[in-house]
């Protein structure tokens, strides 16, 4: 009969994890008391990998990065998914008890492999793996106006007025009437609640 005080197999877990902590954090705070505090300039400033730091560290990033770093997600999971597929389903026991199941196996990582590579691909025609992308060109639409307009539109110097907000003595004159009273409207609104009828 087992011993009750004995740890079980959860406990073991929880203790290995429990010292990992208490390691991290011993060796943080050994650092922390044993580091001499002498800062500096060079020392306090962003460190990008021995270039000189440049401008702010809060920049933003190219989103192309992050484009690579999900295909180097994608296939680093692959091959997570490989190494047990070829530890497990290569064993010549699970052979001999049907011989069907190495080609199962064979067939269902071949279809695996396969979707990965045809996203590949598109993700290769797509051009999102270049880093440098070619040049975008300005769409040309085969139209009558003939270029010239176009150029003299650009050569123009156009006067920026400046900004005035609308108030009462700026605002446009209200129209009056011969009689010097505001003119009417030509044609009065009604307006009906809906689910009624014009009569």
């Amino acid at each position: 009969m087992d011993d009750p005080a004995q740890l079980t197999e959860f406990g073991k877990i929880l203790l290995i994890g429990v010292m990992g902590i208490l390691l991290v954090l011993f060796t943080l705070l050994l650092g922390k008391i044993l580091s001499p505090k002498k800062p500096t300039p060079e020392k306090l400033s962003t460190y990008e990998c021995g270039e000189e730091a440049v401008g702010n560290s809060w920049v933003q990033f190219n989103p192309r990065f992050y484009v690579i770093a999900l295909i180097f997600l994608l296939f680093d999971v692959e091959l997570i998914f490989i190494f047990p597929w070829a530890t497990i389903f290569g064993q010549p026991e699970l052979i001999a008890a049907d011989p069907r199941w190495g080609w199962f196996a064979l067939v269902e990582m071949g279809v695996f492999v396969g979707i990965l590579i045809i996203g590949l691909l598109y993700v290769w025609k797509k051009g999102d793996l270049e880093w440098v992308k070619p040049q975008t060109m300005t769409p040309r639409v085969a139209v009558n106006i003939p270029q010239s307009a176009y150029d003299k539109l650009n050569r123009e110097q156009y006067r920026v007025r400046k900004f005035e907000p609308i108030t009462e003595s700026t605002a446009t004159p209200k129209v009056l009437s011969s009689a010097g009273e505001p003119k009417k409207p030509a044609f009065k609104p009604v307006f009906r609640k809906p689910g009624t009828t014009s009569s």
